[in-house]
């Protein structure tokens, strides 16, 4: 058998415990369901959300997403290292 892509996933979601340190476990294993947003999904499913709450927060997702996006354009651009010629005029 051949390690699939499932697999692959599967390992980098294992912990190992090293000493009987669960604790520490335990905080990586949050840490990467938390970067999953499996903890996310987890919170929004606890309790019933009415249609118009659903739309509002999908809405404000989006516009965040938006905004974020173009910040991040709006930095790389003004960013030095990413330009052509970082120092325009001199030779």
């Amino acid at each position: 058998m051949g390690v699939g892509p499932r697999h692959v996933q599967f390992v980098a979601r294992t912990v190992l415990v090293k000493k009987n340190n669960v604790e520490e476990g335990m905080r990586v294993l949050n840490r990467l369901m938390g970067k999953e947003g499996l903890l996310d999904r987890y919170r929004l499913t606890r309790h019933y959300e009415k249609p118009t709450q659903m739309r509002r927060r999908v809405n404000f997702e989006k516009a965040k997403a938006i905004y974020n996006e173009d910040m991040d354009r709006k930095i790389a651009l003004v960013m030095r290292k990413n330009r052509l010629n970082p120092w325009v005029g001199s030779a």
